[in-house]
């Protein structure tokens, strides 16, 4: 990637800041053990494992009860997870496809989850590549199509799924990227009730359009229909850029813009359906998002920026901002420390500012020093703080009692695995 001088130049300043400069010359793709094990799994076997779990000890307050962190103001981007989750969750994937010959295949896939003791079913869905002599794979089941995590928030803030469905998976766009195409129903294998408002919803989307020298975009549209007793059917769309090494090597950056109406979500998913006969209304949403990633030596870490407008048909207007980042820092073979800090605001019409500040600090071992080097052993403290607004509105969690702020400590084992 050509870039200017000043560029260079600009780019040159911000790392001497970071205090990076000495470590971009060590800057390189490092092999992830885990991966190359389970790699190792799947061919000795001729299964496909994938999945990720966490797990750990939680120490709050005496006065916090069984609360052990969600310090947040309930945005989606405001939670931010390191030394703040305080929960239990595994999913597992298992797989095995079936080379039938003359380009034909077909696979049937299994992910079952358990969180906080309460087990479900993630996914669980058939495929079969070749029919059309080409990369398209038709499926049926229930099955996520995942697209843009924010590792740091624990959301994904581009994806679908979770209910029944079919589709047709990576169909050749003359060159110019691949499309998802899939048709949902609201049931799912978790989904007690049914499809009690008959809804029905389109999931398009167009993934990795190709725009610059290491840079892509990818295209989502969703289509929701129903018999809905308050709000509107409901759509949405978006756009991500994903753009490797901008401005240095190691950098990455994602900018995305989201919109909603309706009973769709900012993602394209199911809202507000009816449950226990209660019938809820939809919401308009935008959202601006601009996401950074960064392996340079032994420094790495994510960093976001997010503002989020949600006009529901049942209350006021809110609006939510996010700011932070995490850090990762190697200083032995297998230790690496971590830092991570954040502000987030949420105004509702008519109510005072919310605003909640949390910072968390830890050790953690892993195979190596790496950001995305995952299993991942932390012992981690973490502090909050909210103004008295944030404090009323969580009056029944971390605002009991009159509280404005907190610590956790706790020592956590993050894994995932493909």
């Amino acid at each position: 990637m050509i870039t200017h001088p000043l560029t260079r130049t600009a780019a040159a300043a911000a790392a001497l800041l970071l205090g990076a400069v000495p470590l971009l010359a060590q800057a390189q793709d490092k092999a992830d053990p885990t991966k190359e094990f389970v790699q190792k799994v799947n061919n000795a076997t001729g299964l496909e494992f994938w999945g990720y779990a966490r797990s750990g000890f939680y120490v709050g307050h005496k006065d916090q009860g069984r609360l052990r962190g969600n310090y947040s103001l309930g945005g989606d981007l405001h939670k931010y997870r390191l030394g703040n989750e305080g929960d239990h969750y595994i999913e597992f994937g298992i797989g095995k496809r079936f080379d039938l010959g003359d380009g034909l295949k077909w696979g049937v896939f299994y992910m079952p989850k358990i969180y906080n003791g309460d087990t479900g079913t993630a996914q669980a869905y058939a495929t079969m590549t070749g029919i059309f002599d080409n990369s398209a794979t038709l499926w049926a089941g229930q099955r996520f199509h995942r697209i843009q995590d924010v590792h740091i928030v624990d959301n994904w803030v581009m994806e679908d799924g979770d209910n029944y469905g079919a589709g047709i998976d990576d169909i050749p766009m003359f060159g110019v990227g691949t499309l998802n195409v899939a048709l949902h129903t609201s049931d799912s294998f978790d989904n007690k009730a049914g499809n009690v408002n008959d809804a029905k919803r389109v999931n398009l989307q167009w993934r990795k359009i190709p725009t610059n020298p290491g840079g892509s975009i990818t295209l989502t549209a969703g289509l929701i229909s129903g018999d809905f007793a308050r709000g509107s059917d409901g759509g949405a769309l978006g756009i991500v850029h994903n753009q490797k090494d901008f401005l240095v090597k190691g950098l990455n950056n994602s900018l995305m813009l989201q919109a909603s109406t309706g009973h769709s979500d900012i993602r394209g998913k199911f809202s507000g359906l009816d449950v226990d006969g209660t019938s809820f209304g939809g919401a308009k949403q935008r959202r601006i998002l601009d996401v950074v990633d960064f392996q340079l030596g032994k420094l790495g870490g994510q960093a976001l920026i997010g503002y989020q407008t949600i006009d529901p048909d049942d209350g006021g207007d809110i609006k939510d901002f996010s700011l932070g980042g995490r850090v990762s820092y190697g200083i032995a073979k297998r230790t690496k420390l971590l830092a991570e800090i954040a502000t987030t605001q949420r105004k509702v019409d008519g109510e005072a500012n919310r605003r909640l500040n949390k910072g968390t600090v830890a050790v953690a071992f892993a195979p190596n020093t790496d950001f995305w080097t995952r299993p991942e052993f932390r012992i981690y403290y973490t502090h909050a703080n909210w103004n008295n607004a944030a404090r009323l509105a969580a009056a029944n969690s971390y605002g009991f009692g009159g509280k404005r702020n907190n610590n956790t400590f706790g020592v956590q084992m993050e894994v995932w695995w493909e």
